[in-house]
């Protein structure tokens, strides 16, 4: 017996849903018909494709890998569609994308929104972590796309700058004489820090910048939740180094203040990436689109704080 499209429904449903009666009532399949579907495709595939418990079913590592296979194709099959009745029809593909948790809490709702009014039957997976780990979905198939703070050129991959993201040094409401003005990095000599752990991303940025500078830096706490970060500057703990994205609407409110950094001004760039042995899909190109308008438009409104580096387009 052949694989069906059907059949690639089937198992797609049942991982997203985690449940065999939610997929049945999604696909309008009796129950025990998706049941024989999922057992025929596991009996000729000579695999078990889910763990069957109490609480439902969970893809196992083999059937991982079968999925990311019926979504390529289903994802083929969709291109098919759109390339006979046009590149503007809504698509019913997925797509998945993945990015750190600061940089998902910035650009989520804007991606959500977009794929919701142009491509309302389409799936869209966010899965958030820090880069090193969406770095490693993506090489393992697991993700279609993924936004990631600068990591080494890799033949594997195609990436392109998506924006700089300038960094700012953070403290409670009223810090600062005047709130945005730059200090020089050398006025962190006598503050008391509270910075992520040594080995994160933003914490090898502010060291390197202190080596610059010649200067110590007096580190009280880490943590490597931004979260925690700004519960304990707000609470006058000490002042900490963010960017201001995701800390946006705490500015606004006036729980924060900032204050920009030069000589040296700590700052990182934000790349967008995709597997360079696959080809995009549409679902994916749109979203990718989606991603650099957002943050042109977030970067023209001053809420990230930064410069966009995609006007040429050019990958790396």
């Amino acid at each position: 017996m052949g694989m069906e499209i059907s059949q690639l429904k089937t198992i797609i449903q049942v991982a997203e849903l985690g449940s065999l009666s939610k997929a049945a009532d999604r696909l309008h399949i009796a129950q025990p018909a998706l049941s024989r579907q999922v057992r025929m495709l596991e009996e000729e595939l000579g695999v078990r494709l889910f763990d069957r418990h109490g609480r439902g079913m969970v893809v196992t590592e083999a059937g991982k890998d079968v999925l990311r296979h019926a979504h390529r194709m289903m994802n083929e099959l969709d291109e098919i569609r759109a390339s006979v009745i046009g590149a503007d029809a809504q698509m019913r593909g997925h797509v998945s994308i993945g990015m750190p948790p600061t940089v998902a809490d910035v650009l989520s709702v804007s991606l959500v929104s977009a794929f919701q009014k142009r491509h309302p039957e389409a799936t869209l997976r966010i899965v958030s972590a820090y880069s090193g780990y969406v770095l490693d979905w993506l090489h393992r198939g697991d993700i279609d796309m993924a936004i990631l703070y600068e990591t080494r050129p890799a033949r594997s991959l195609r990436s392109r700058f998506l924006l700089e993201e300038q960094l700012h040094l953070i403290g409670p409401s009223g810090c600062f004489e005047n709130d945005g003005q730059p200090h020089d990095f050398g006025y962190l000599t006598d503050q008391r820090l509270l910075l992520p752990s040594a080995g994160h991303g933003l914490r090898r940025i502010v060291d390197d910048c202190a080596s610059v500078a010649k200067i110590p830096l007096d580190v009280r706490v880490e943590a490597d939740s931004y979260s925690t970060l700004k519960d304990l500057v707000r609470t006058g703990h000490g002042l900490t180094i963010l960017p201001l994205a995701p800390i946006h609407q705490d500015l606004a409110s006036g729980h924060l203040s900032h204050s920009a950094l030069i000589d040296p001004a700590p700052v990182r760039r934000l790349m967008m990436s995709f597997p360079s042995d696959r080809t995009k899909s549409r679902l994916t190109e749109f979203a990718g689109r989606v991603l650099v308008d957002t943050a042109r438009n977030l970067v023209e409104s001053g809420i990230w704080s930064g410069r966009l580096l995609t006007e040429d387009g050019a990958f790396v």
